[in-house]
């Protein structure tokens, strides 16, 4: 017990000169609680794995300035994953102990970050930023993401102990995600390391050869610092101002970037390093003595205004307040000095200002990004009250699930089996049947989970059905579910309309297919033609069914019914008219449309576009004349009720002649010809002037169209809809205006 302790006397004195002797005695039993469930767990280089802990807990608790939870918990972590990982027997004893000994909250930080620890990460750019989001969607409780970043800074800081094939992906992992994190956080020191640590062992060569030219030129460095201070602090004692003055080198990896970025070497990075001037003053002084200094080193050396840069007049969107100036000093050689107050440098330095962008947020279902700028206010803040306790909201509202292959999916939270696979891919959703998660087989409408893996199982003949739209919630999979089934509903409805053509011929009736629908509808109370065919196609309407129906419709014996039908529809018209508003038909002669379009008394609607044989209406305006549109114009009911005393009945005269220009829309399937199938139809079957044609591809196999022709009157729109219908291909067509 004693080599135990003192093995980790270095952990032991920082905690008793940091807290209570109470707490000692905790982490002391932690220690030989740790010791004992880790017997025979080492570490690569056969030292033992409690020694990790111990070193994390020391990073918590120094570099950090986490309490007595967070560093019991960084002790005990590994005990908690290993135990999660191997599903020990005795699990829930040794989480029922933790609790007991330690508390629910050092519990839950250590298996949270079992479950972090236990992400199978992608090494994917594309998909760094969903992986930085899912390892925040872990972390609960906001002291289990910087516990994370410790463990992660102590195991680069002892890559060289892990197998070659380790320490790339680790190092991957390191730059990309976890430095990441640490920098939004504020944890400028942590991140520098983090991605010096991973350059070595990414780019060995480059490293070694920016340490070793850092190394030859720092005495040179330091002697032309000195020189180009001693001017620079003599004007600032001579007027007085009250400052010190530091220097820094540039981390590795940020010289490295700089030499990437700008295709140069080592000695073509010319800003190295920076001195930072920083006052001390009142704060309502700050800016006049900012600008100050920098009038006495630019009035000494030439500054490059190209590359000043005032974040002290406007700030950064993150609250950074700096004024850096690049000037040329001797040898020709360019320095940046960062002029800023004892305010402002801690501000910079401590991170503060990484949360500023974030205020605002409101409260639950945050992103990552406010969640990890919350945190640095917490952080920030002083008070007595426990970071855990004052963290009122996570990064919730979404999760993440992987594929086999390792690749991360970000969803909302209760997503489905059935979302997970219309995310992957739409087709890959249409024909699914379930899914296999955690081992188990589960039905499409099962609700997955953060971390699952989820592997999609498939069958050729599988097709969605109207019932998926209870399974799933993401908009991709409803919009795709529900373009299917219209598809499959237009579809049968050319397929019932094309075998009720050929039985009214076959029939030899009496009757056209337009007029044999319109009463099938009414007779069957139907609302629309294309519901009579689709029930015709799915078999719900029996074709003998419609036989006799047709026969006894036009046999005579039918007569009174159809009278009955006429007085229907003239009474619904009369209704209609009556709901519309539709006074003016009262008030004596109507407006006459004629031949005489251009007139100066009236002009067609353009809302509308309306054509011989359209409904219409006048409307009188205040300079225009009287505008004609269409009863059904999208303006008419506002006009109507608006205006009333402005609107005038009109007609088209009997007989009269003209060229209107018509647009119909179109909606097909992106098959060859179907362009020219549509112009031949239009002009050399119905012989129309077709005036311009534009297809549109939608991405999923199909296409919209505008087809603009000239047309005598509405007749000829009604030909040209009921022609374009029957092309092979087309899906929808309907008049634009």
């Amino acid at each position: 017990m004693n080599n135990t302790l003192e093995r980790y006397n270095a952990l032991r004195a920082l905690v008793k000169s940091n807290f209570s002797a109470h707490t000692q005695q905790m982490v002391d039993h932690a220690l030989l609680f740790a010791d004992e469930k880790l017997q025979g767990a080492v570490r690569y280089n056969s030292a033992p794995l409690l020694d990790h802990g111990v070193a994390v807990a020391h990073i918590v608790v120094e570099e950090i300035g986490l309490g007595r939870n967070s560093t019991i918990a960084a002790i005990i972590h590994d005990v908690v994953r290993i135990a999660i990982q191997e599903s020990s027997p005795a699990l829930d004893e040794l989480l029922n102990t933790i609790r007991q000994e330690y508390g629910e909250e050092t519990l839950g930080i250590a298996v949270a970050l079992a479950k972090i620890s236990d992400i199978k990460l992608k090494a994917s750019k594309e998909q760094a930023s969903d992986f930085r989001d899912m390892i925040v969607s872990y972390s609960e409780d906001p002291r289990v993401i910087l516990i994370k970043l410790a463990d992660r800074l102590e195991v680069m800081r002892s890559l060289d102990i892990f197998p070659e094939r380790k320490r790339r992906k680790k190092s991957w992992e390191s730059l990309n995600l976890y430095a990441q994190i640490a920098h939004k956080l504020g944890l400028y020191s942590i991140k520098s390391e983090l991605e010096d640590l991973s350059l070595k062992y990414l780019e060995p060569d480059m490293y070694n050869h920016i340490i070793e030219e850092l190394k030859e030129s720092e005495q040179e460095r330091m002697t032309f610092i000195e020189e180009f201070l001693r001017p620079v602090r003599k004007l600032l004692d001579d007027d007085g101002i009250k400052y010190h003055i530091k220097s820094r080198t540039k981390s590795v990896y940020s010289i490295f970037q700089k030499m990437r970025k700008q295709k140069v070497d080592f000695k073509g990075v010319y800003d190295i390093f920076a001195l930072r001037i920083i006052i001390d003053c009142p704060p309502e002084r700050e800016k006049a003595q900012c600008w100050t200094v920098y009038s006495h080193v630019t009035s000494l050396y030439t500054p490059n205004t190209e590359r000043m840069r005032d974040w002290i007049s406007i700030p950064k969107s993150n609250g950074y307040e700096s004024l850096h100036a690049t000037v040329l000093g001797s040898e020709g050689r360019w320095v940046e000095v960062q002029i800023r107050t004892e305010r402002m440098d801690e501000v910079a330095e401590r991170g503060i200002a990484a949360h500023w962008r974030y205020k605002g947020v409101k409260q639950g279902g945050m992103g990552a990004e406010a969640w990890l700028g919350r945190l640095r206010e917490l952080l920030e803040d002083t008070t007595s009250e426990s970071i855990a306790q004052r963290f009122e909201a996570k990064a919730s509202g979404e999760i993440f699930v992987f594929t086999p292959s390792g690749d991360i999916r970000k969803l909302p939270e209760g997503a489905t089996v059935l979302d997970f696979a219309f995310d992957i891919h739409t087709s890959l959703g249409g024909i699914c049947v379930g899914g296999k998660v955690g081992g188990r087989v589960v039905p499409i409408k099962e609700q997955l989970h953060n971390g699952d893996i989820c592997e999609v199982l498939t069958r050729k003949d599988q097709t969605p059905k109207a019932d998926w739209l209870n399974h799933c919630i993401t908009q991709k999979a409803r919009n795709r579910i529900r373009a299917y089934l219209r598809e499959q509903k237009q579809k049968h409805a050319r397929m019932g309309r094309e075998e009720l053509e050929r039985k009214l011929k076959n029939w030899k009736l009496d009757v056209t297919i337009d007029e044999a629908v319109a009463y099938l509808c009414k007779h069957f109370k139907i609302k629309r033609g294309n519901e009579l065919y689709v029930a015709i196609a799915d078999q719900k309407i029996e074709i003998s069914q419609i036989k006799d129906i047709l026969q006894h419709w036009l046999s005579g014996a039918a007569d009174e019914e159809r009278r009955l039908a006429a007085q229907e529809v003239e009474e619904r018209k009369a209704r209609l008219r009556e709901e519309r508003g539709d006074e003016t038909a009262t008030r004596g002669d109507a407006l006459v449309i004629d031949e005489k379009i251009n007139n100066i008394e009236y002009k067609l609607g353009k809302c509308c576009n309306p054509i011989k044989g359209d409904d219409i209406f006048g409307f009188i305006t205040i300079n225009a004349g009287i505008t004609i549109h269409r009863t059904d114009c999208p303006n008419a009911r506002r006009m109507r009720e608006r205006y009333p005393y402005r609107v005038m009945a009109a007609r088209w005269r009997d007989g009269v002649q003209g060229a209107f220009r018509v647009t119909i829309g179109i909606s097909a399937a992106d098959i060859p010809g179907l362009a020219t199938t549509i112009m031949d139809t239009a002009s050399k079957e119905l012989k129309l002037a077709v005036r311009g044609i534009n297809f549109t591809p939608k991405g999923d196999g199909s296409v919209s169209a505008q087809l603009s022709v000239e047309v005598t009157g509405a007749n000829i729109v009604d030909m040209l809809l009921h022609s374009m219908r029957r092309i092979k291909g087309i899906k929808n067509v309907y008049r634009i205006n």
